[in-house]
C-alpha cells in the first residue's frame, strides 16, 4: 500500500510538472479527466492515477485513511507528508494524515452540534461508512467529538493547485 501511495503522489507531481503552468490539475486533459491519462508504467504495465486510486488502493487494501495520504495537487487536498510512506510505519503514517486532514480549520470546520466536512467524505462517504457512520470515521482522527444528530453538510472543493 504504501508503495502505491508513493506512486500516486509521485506521478500527480509528474503530470503537474509536465504541464507546468495550469492554473488547477483538472485543466490538464480536457477532453476526458487528468485522472484517466495512461501515462504511469510500471513494470511494463500502463496505470492512470485514478486506476491507481480506485483498483489498487481502494479495491485491494480497503483503507479508506488513503484518501488522506493522497494527493491531487489541489488546495482542498490533503497535505503531502515530507516523507515517503513505508510498510513499517505506515499505520502510523496513515493515522497523522487522517488527523491532520480532518483537524485542519481550512478544510473541515467541525463542532459537536454540526460538521462542515470536505467533499472527499462526500464523494467517497460509502468508504468511511463502512464500519459505521461517516460521524464514528470523523471521530476516530477529530480533536472535536461530533454528537451522533449533528447535522453535517460539505464544503465546496478549490481545485486551484497548491503552489
Amino acid at each position: 500500500m504504501a508503495y502505491w501511495i508513493n506512486a500516486y503522489n509521485a506521478f500527480t507531481i509528474k503530470l503537474i510538472t509536465e504541464n507546468y503552468p495550469v492554473k488547477s490539475i483538472k485543466d490538464i486533459n480536457k477532453d476526458s479527466s487528468p485522472w484517466d491519462l495512461r501515462f504511469i508504467v510500471i513494470n511494463d504495465r500502463t496505470y492512470s492515477l485514478g486506476e491507481i486510486e480506485n483498483q489498487i488502493l481502494k479495491k485491494e487494501f480497503n483503507d479508506p485513511r488513503f484518501h488522506f495520504a493522497i494527493n491531487c495537487a489541489s488546495i482542498s487536498c490533503p497535505k503531502l507528508l515530507n516523507e515517503a510512506y513505508q510498510p513499517a510505519t505506515l499505520n502510523r503514517q496513515l493515522d497523522y494524515a487522517a488527523r491532520d486532514f480532518i483537524n485542519d480549520e481550512t478544510r473541515n470546520r467541525i463542532s459537536p452540534g454540526s460538521a462542515q466536512l470536505s467533499s472527499v467524505f462526500e464523494w467517497y462517504n460509502g468508504d468511511f461508512t463502512r464500519e459505521g457512520t461517516l460521524i464514528d470515521f470523523i471521530n476516530r482522527f477529530s480533536e472535536t467529538k461530533i454528537g451522533s444528530n449533528a447535522k453535517v453538510k460539505y464544503l465546496p472543493y478549490n481545485w486551484n493547485l497548491n503552489e
